[in-house]
């Protein structure tokens, strides 16, 4: 059917009328879709969390956390202590003192060198996503290891300084784990 516009009206009342009879006329026949409500649709919601980013965000730390290591570098009792460039002096001093809240914790023992890399680069993530300040990293003194070398400290030691998040870290007080443990100061978001 076609609908023809009637150039010669002039009355907006006319029109509205013609136009309401001309659209009952063209849906005379139409009827509902009867639908299963039962039925869901087909697609899927997309995740919220971005995946080829993840996978990427892993591969650069795969990447940035596997240089070779000198296990020879620190010993069992050796303090721990590293800052980037322009972190205050008193910013490092109130770290090393163990004064920062400790806001979330990890813990390293019985890990192995490809584990405990996993799970200080997921823990470091959680840290970001939730915005964290500052965290304690338990690697061990390394007393149980092969030589009683300090494998784990060694190597948080290594991959802590690559990572632009991690700002300075410290050996904790003997209260807190000592040499055995580091208090990790990181970047606000």
């Amino acid at each position: 059917m076609a609908i023809q516009y009637n150039h010669a009206m002039h009355d907006d009342t006319d029109n509205n009328d013609n136009d309401d009879n001309l659209f009952q006329q063209a849906m005379g026949d139409v009827r509902p879709l009867k639908q299963d409500k039962r039925i869901q649709p087909h697609r899927q919601k997309p995740s919220p969390r971005p995946p080829q980013r993840e996978q990427d965000d892993r591969q650069v730390i795969q990447d940035m956390m596997s240089d070779p290591v000198d296990l020879s570098d620190i010993e069992s009792g050796d303090e721990l202590l590293f800052s980037r460039s322009g972190i205050q002096h008193k910013t490092l001093k109130k770290l090393r003192r163990g004064e920062y809240a400790i806001e979330a914790e990890l813990d390293l023992h019985r890990k192995t060198v490809d584990e405990a890399r996993l799970a200080i680069a997921e823990f470091l993530s959680y840290c970001r996503q939730n915005v964290l300040r500052c965290v304690r990293i338990i690697h061990g003194k390394g007393q149980g290891s092969l030589n009683k070398q300090p494998v784990l400290k060694t190597h948080v030691n290594h991959w802590l300084r690559q990572r632009d998040e991690v700002l300075a870290f410290s050996s904790c007080r003997p209260s807190d784990g000592g040499s055995g443990a580091i208090y990790v100061l990181l970047k606000k978001s």
